[in-house]
């Protein structure tokens, strides 16, 4: 059970992070935001981040074994690692028309998941 809290909160937490450092990059097309300054969308991705930090942190405490969790520190990085490019390959699908999905991409991917089985081999 705490496998599945742990990704799921990671899940949020990358989805926070992934509008806050992309989301921004829509804003020109939004009449509200058209002439706010570097600083205040800085800002406003700063608050954005914060609920990444609000989900990530207790994702970690909760999965990490020393706090009675289930993966060590280099499997919860490489959770988030692929969790995060999931997330934001979902994203600049969704938001940004102009990105493309190529098949260099899905061998990254593999290489990926490839990564993912070698850190969690015992």
């Amino acid at each position: 059970m705490k496998a599945f809290y742990t990704i799921a909160l990671l899940v949020l937490s990358n989805t926070f992070m992934t509008f806050a450092w992309y989301g921004h990059l829509k804003f020109k097309e939004m009449s509200w935001s058209q002439n706010l300054s570097l600083v205040a969308i800085i800002l406003i991705s700063w608050g954005i981040a914060l609920f990444e930090y609000i989900l990530q942190v207790p994702a970690n405490r909760i999965g990490f074994k020393n706090y009675g969790g289930p993966f060590s520190l280099v499997e919860l990085k490489v959770i988030q690692e692929v969790i995060t490019l999931v997330v934001f390959v979902l994203f600049s699908l969704l938001f940004f028309k102009t990105e493309t999905f190529r098949w260099n991409h899905l061998v990254g991917f593999i290489f990926l998941i490839l990564a993912v089985y070698f850190v969690f081999k015992k």
